[in-house]
């Protein structure tokens, strides 16, 4: 059976995170988007790790749910996980590193927070603490506290806190965790790459490349994620699914497919730089340099550009195009070893355009909530709901946005150093000459 995951979000007690990720809160949206299974992020935060206790009981193996968790709701679960920000000098080089850890017991997590503590680290500042610990050390912990904990690298991409990341990061896995390398049996993509990006770098080629949303917010959520075909939902069954790829696992679990961001939307697929408004995609790096025109700084270089930079040739041109019964653009892999993917755009975005708003206006979330009442979750319909019974209840407007998604007929003006891309569904002018959405009653 496939379960929709988004196992990298943040907590409230995480810097510049909404004061509503709480786990209730996380769970009623999750039930909007379509989400099976989130995590419990931030367990090294004291705090939050005294409420995530008080509020969770296992339900599966490994896996928890809300004490008060309603029987008549689908169910929703969390994985135990972290983030930590692992900042070392190593080399001649300051590393930052970003890395997503999980573990299977609460028993676990709170050994691992009191190795961390012994070691000088400090846990209260922030949910996502900065630590002093090399990321090959960090495994070698996380593994000496029980083998079946495991670590994802976080959105390996960006230039200053991804394991690749142009600024602080390394050329290869093997760099960066050494002999502990072989126990990373998957990554995450980031919002500024999609997996056809990862398939062209020859170390990630049995590894699993994984997507979440990495959320500071709980309408973020699912913006990214990770479905996995499960023999049942469990620590150890998502375990297997992310081990399958390098052959460490003989189970039937695996990845069955990833939901992507549109890679220009992230924030740091082109290079450049924000305050001088300069923004260059790789052919203009190779030809112009990578000093700023304005300034005369050096520009962050972009996401793009430093994929470029670590791919193998051999492994270029992987992808081929084919779509499902709803009309949906999927990405395949031409070498039959990585899963598919889909790119979408959040369904909040699509209605925000459709009305000619904002994503944070009270009408847009109006009918972005009678949109998932009325027919399903927001994956459902980006993905399967027919296009006919999407306009019936938002209109035409909405019923050819989600279509243009689907086919990945849009406009991107790609993101830059920390700038977030922007995405036009509708041409300028274009959307003007449709009918209007229909006047809804809301009842809720």
């Amino acid at each position: 059976m496939q379960y929709v995951t988004d196992l990298h979000l943040h907590s409230k007690y995480s810097r510049a995170v909404s004061p509503q990720m709480t786990l209730p809160v996380m769970a009623a949206y999750a039930r909007q988007k379509g989400l099976d299974v989130l995590t419990a992020a931030d367990f090294t935060h004291p705090v939050w790790f005294k409420e995530i206790q008080s509020q969770l009981v296992e339900a599966e193996e490994g896996l928890y749910k809300l004490k008060n968790e309603d029987a008549e709701l689908k169910p929703v679960r969390f994985m135990l996980s972290t983030e930590l920000s692992s900042i070392y000098k190593q080399g001649d080089k300051l590393r930052r590193i970003h890395n997503l850890l999980f573990v299977p017991s609460f028993v676990v997590a709170e050994k691992l927070t009191k190795a961390l503590v012994s070691r000088g680290c400090n846990l209260n500042a922030d949910g996502r603490p900065i630590v002093g610990i090399s990321s090959e050390a960090l495994l070698e912990l996380l593994l000496s506290i029980d083998e079946r904990a495991f670590i994802i690298p976080c959105h390996i991409w960006t230039p200053h806190f991804g394991v690749y990341g142009s600024a602080s990061g390394f050329d290869s896995l093997e760099e960066a965790y050494g002999k502990y390398a072989q126990y990373i049996y998957g990554i995450e993509t980031g919002l500024s790459s999609d997996p056809d990006m990862n398939w062209q770098i020859k170390e990630l080629m049995h590894r699993s490349i994984l997507s979440f949303s990495d959320a500071h917010s709980a309408a973020k959520m699912s913006r990214e994620a990770t479905v996995m075909d499960l023999e049942k939902p469990t620590y150890e069954n998502i375990r297997q699914a992310i081990m399958h790829l390098s052959n460490k696992s003989q189970t039937k679990n695996k990845i069955a497919y990833t939901l992507e961001f549109y890679p220009e939307e992230g924030k740091y697929h082109f290079s450049g730089h924000r305050n001088c408004k300069v923004s260059v995609g790789p052919d203009e790096i190779r030809t112009g340099g990578t000093t700023c025109p304005v300034c005369h700084k050096r520009l962050t270089e972009g996401v793009l550009y430093r994929v470029q930079e670590l791919s193998d040739a051999s492994l270029l041109d992987r992808v081929q195009t084919k779509e499902n019964e709803a009309g949906v653009k999927w990405y395949t892999d031409k070498m039959h070893i990585q899963p598919p993917y889909v790119k979408l755009v959040p369904l909040l975005e699509i209605v925000a355009e459709s009305l000619g708003s904002t994503v944070s206006s009270q009408k847009s979330k109006d009918l972005y909530s009678r949109l998932c009442k009325e027919l399903d979750s927001e994956l459902q319909i980006l993905l399967h709901i027919p296009l006919s019974d999407i306009e019936k209840v938002g209109g035409m407007k909405i019923g050819q946005g989600v279509a243009k998604v689907r086919q990945g007929s849009i406009a991107i003006e790609p993101g830059y150093d920390g700038e977030y891309g922007k995405v036009a569904i509708w041409k300028e002018g274009e959307i003007n000459q449709m009918q209007d959405v229909p006047q809804l009653k809301l009842d809720f």
